[in-house]
């Protein structure tokens, strides 16, 4: 399929048709006969959307048709499985359908992705799952499925990048707790335990995703006066007292370093003549 199979409808989803020709071979299938697309990437159904559903079709019946395939001594569903299980809920006997000719469950896959897309019908997490089913299981190449589903092939790959997240987030992406927006944001997080820190905190202060943004930047870059606090931390007053009691007591400059307990004392001269006032006050201190 190509871009130029993007858009709405029947002729949208299926190569060389045109959709007005298709109304005289739409007939009425038993709904008994079909079989729910096992390759379709789409998982999650919304409850409340699938009631206002049923409602309509109580209201106008079906107005849409699904599309479907023969295969095997059934029909394969392929396009329109709100429809077809609204109805079925309904207890229907019969829904409208359109029958094309399937070659491969690859093309079964793609079709459905497809028409998913278009409708927009999948989460995040399900297109993401879609596109890999069809890199992993059938080898199609992402710059291919960027033209199947007139996506630019940058938007598969950030796509993908979202199976990386922990399931804990995938799931809320699912749900619609977070969006994308935040999980690309999360993503860069490389730190585990930081990601779910602020994923967390994402829900519970129902942060927008330009927030989210700053904080994934204080995390990933901490501020500079950071490690000026943790050296502050660690500076021993003992030694700084020492040290002034050493500059007094020799008149010239002292550094006492130290690491784990032990150290050096760096005391400073600035000529010869310093050198030798130095060397009788430590003569003096020894014989004291």
């Amino acid at each position: 399929m190509a871009n130029k199979k993007l858009g709405r409808g029947l002729s949208a989803l299926i190569p060389n048709v045109d959709e007005e020709s298709t109304k005289s071979n739409i007939k009425d299938i038993q709904i008994e006969k079909i079989k729910i697309n096992p390759y379709q990437p789409r998982k999650d159904f919304d409850e409340e959307e699938m009631h206002e559903l049923m409602d309509s079709i109580k209201e106008k019946g079906v107005i849409q048709p699904i599309i479907i395939c023969l295969k095997d001594d059934h029909y394969q569903l392929i396009a329109g499985e709100r429809r077809y299980r609204a109805s079925k809920r309904l207890n229907l006997s019969t829904i409208p359908a359109y029958e094309i000719k399937i070659d491969s469950d690859e093309d079964l896959m793609e079709i459905a992705l497809v028409e998913n897309i278009q409708r927009e019908d999948l989460n995040p997490i399900d297109e993401a799952l879609g596109y890999s089913l069809l890199i992993n299981k059938y080898d199609v190449k992402q710059d291919i499925i960027a033209k199947k589903v007139g996506k630019k092939r940058s938007t598969i790959t950030n796509s993908l990048r979202l199976l990386k997240l922990p399931p804990d987030i995938q799931n809320s992406l699912s749900s619609q707790k977070i969006t994308s927006g935040h999980a690309r944001a999360l993503l860069s997080i490389e730190n585990k335990k930081k990601m779910l820190n602020l994923w967390q905190r994402i829900i519970k202060d129902s942060l927008s995703v330009r927030a989210t943004e700053e904080l994934v930047k204080k995390i990933n870059s901490p501020k500079k006066d950071e490690s000026y606090k943790r050296k502050k931390k660690s500076v021993n007053y003992q030694l700084i007292k020492i040290e002034n009691y050493l500059k007094i007591k020799f008149g010239t400059r002292v550094k006492i370093k130290e690491k784990d307990e032990e150290g050096k004392v760096e005391i400073y001269y600035y000529s010869r003549d310093d050198l030798d006032r130095l060397i009788k006050l430590f003569e003096n201190v020894g014989e004291e």
